[in-house]
């Protein structure tokens, strides 16, 4: 793995931490749909499925990583939550909600970890 692989791996496990210590159970992690791309965390937040976008940037990088999602990957985690409802047996009762958690690692110091909810 290389550093940004690694870097973005120990972003994830930081992703992971936050949701859980916010109550909300992982049930999945980097879910693969063939060409269509990956979901980083699937989670359920009660009877909502979480579908969460991880972005982690070194401190003093180009763009915050709450920046991160576009339009275009907005809709893409849209198509990617259509597909994991497809593969997992329908939609929760409560729907689904799009959520990205943003990692910034300062130079020194703790990281920086922020969860938004219903981003997309």
């Amino acid at each position: 793995m290389n550093a940004r692989g690694a870097m973005g791996k120990y972003g994830e496990t930081l992703a992971v931490r936050r949701l859980t210590g916010a109550g909300l159970t992982v049930l999945e992690r980097n879910w693969r749909c063939g060409r269509t791309g990956e979901i980083d965390i699937v989670a359920r937040d009660g009877d909502v499925l979480v579908v969460c976008e991880v972005k982690t940037r070194r401190g003093g990088s180009f763009q915050h990583p709450m920046a991160a999602v576009t339009p275009d990957k907005a809709e893409r985690l849209r198509r990617l939550a259509e597909r994991w409802i497809q593969t997992h047996g329908g939609a929760p009762p409560g729907g689904v909600r799009i959520d990205l958690v943003g990692v910034l690692l300062p130079q020194r110091g703790a990281p920086v970890v922020e969860h938004a909810r219903g981003v997309a």
